[in-house]
């Protein structure tokens, strides 16, 4: 029984599940969960306060895989994470697991880890299963501890429901789904407002002053950015390549035969535009923190102005000959310059 994933998603499996793990007075939750089916590996990891399982999916699962699961301890971790740092994120790695031991096998080294099988993990599933299917309540007004919300940074975009006053807030992100229990209540509350309409009520003098019609849209609250910024967020680098690659599309109509030069270039500009995307979709759905920090590193290539020189270099690098590209680059631009000069005569 093994699975094979490469060291990045490894590692953001744990990363994501880490904060989630109890305490070391909790033996059976002191740790991270392993649980493999036959699409989808999980690291799940609960103190009874907070639950999260991350999943990272099996390309071409084995639809008769039996399913396996085992718990690192907590004092593994640490060991662990450190291997999987020494690797590429690339590298990929073999997970199996042996009587009480798993096993991680990488491209150069391996790493044996000793586990307590007789140890009883709760049924997470049935747990979240619960909860997402859980009917919504209405007007509901929970008290969260803000310390266990900070948990859930899965690296991405969440989203969260409210399912009622002393039930799980549900919290959903690509790959992600956990729960956080409200702060229950022995005689007295958490915070002074014990529903909705008490705080609005303790509110209602201070924003009775305020406009109904307030709004931060307008020309007033834009962003003065200069007509071209580079930007180091991964978001809007996919939205500018995807924005020249179809310009550039639009610009193409009408001139392949009036203006067949500028035909080529925005022809050229959309391609590379939707290469340079796909290949930056396809970096990031494999190991999103490199392509965030290739992002970050080309921006800043781009402000310095020096791109010329880092292709060269690049060129240079690959094993490639930049000199004779120019050399020939020069020869065609001086036959062509040529044959425009006799067309002319």
């Amino acid at each position: 029984m093994s699975v094979t994933i490469n060291a990045h998603q490894l590692k953001l499996l744990l990363d994501k599940t880490i904060d989630h793990m109890g305490s070391e007075y909790v033996e059976p939750l002191h740790g991270i969960r392993l649980d493999v089916d036959a699409r989808y590996i999980y690291a799940v990891a609960t103190d009874r306060y907070t639950i999260a399982a991350a999943r990272y999916s099996l390309n071409h699962g084995d639809q008769n895989q039996e399913p396996w699961a085992a718990t690192i301890p907590a004092e593994n971790l640490r060991a662990l994470r450190e291997w999987i740092h020494a690797l590429q994120g690339s590298g990929l790695i073999t997970i199996s697991t042996a009587k009480d031991r798993l096993f991680f096998e990488g491209p150069q080294t391996d790493l044996s880890i000793a586990v307590n099988t007789t140890l009883e993990f709760p049924d997470w599933r049935g747990l979240l299963r619960k909860l997402v299917e859980q009917t919504a309540d209405s007007n509901v007004f929970p008290a969260l501890d803000p310390g266990k919300l900070a948990r859930f940074n899965t690296g991405g975009l969440i989203r969260a429901r409210l399912t009622g006053d002393e039930k799980p807030l549900l919290v959903f992100s690509e790959d992600f789904l956990g729960a956080q229990m409200p702060v229950r209540h022995a005689g007295i509350y958490p915070t002074k407002e014990e529903t909705f309409d008490s705080a609005h009520q303790s509110w209602l003098w201070t924003l009775s002053a305020g406009s109904k019609n307030a709004s931060l849209d307008g020309a007033a609250y834009e962003e003065d950015r200069p007509q071209y910024e580079v930007t180091t967020d991964i978001r809007e680098t996919g939205e500018v390549l995807l924005q020249q690659a179809l310009r550039s599309g639009w610009d193409m109509h009408g001139k392949s035969a009036e203006k067949p030069e500028e035909f080529l270039a925005h022809c050229l500009t959309a391609v590379n535009a939707w290469a340079a995307f796909r290949y930056l979709n396809a970096l990031y759905s494999v190991d999103p923190r490199t392509a965030a920090a290739v992002v970050a590193e080309t921006a800043g290539e781009f402000e310095s102005g020096e791109i010329g020189e880092f292709a060269w270099d690049a060129a240079e690098k690959a094993g490639f000959n930049p000199q004779k590209w120019l050399d020939d680059y020069e020869a065609a631009k001086a036959k062509s310059a040529a044959e425009n000069t006799d067309t002319a005569a």
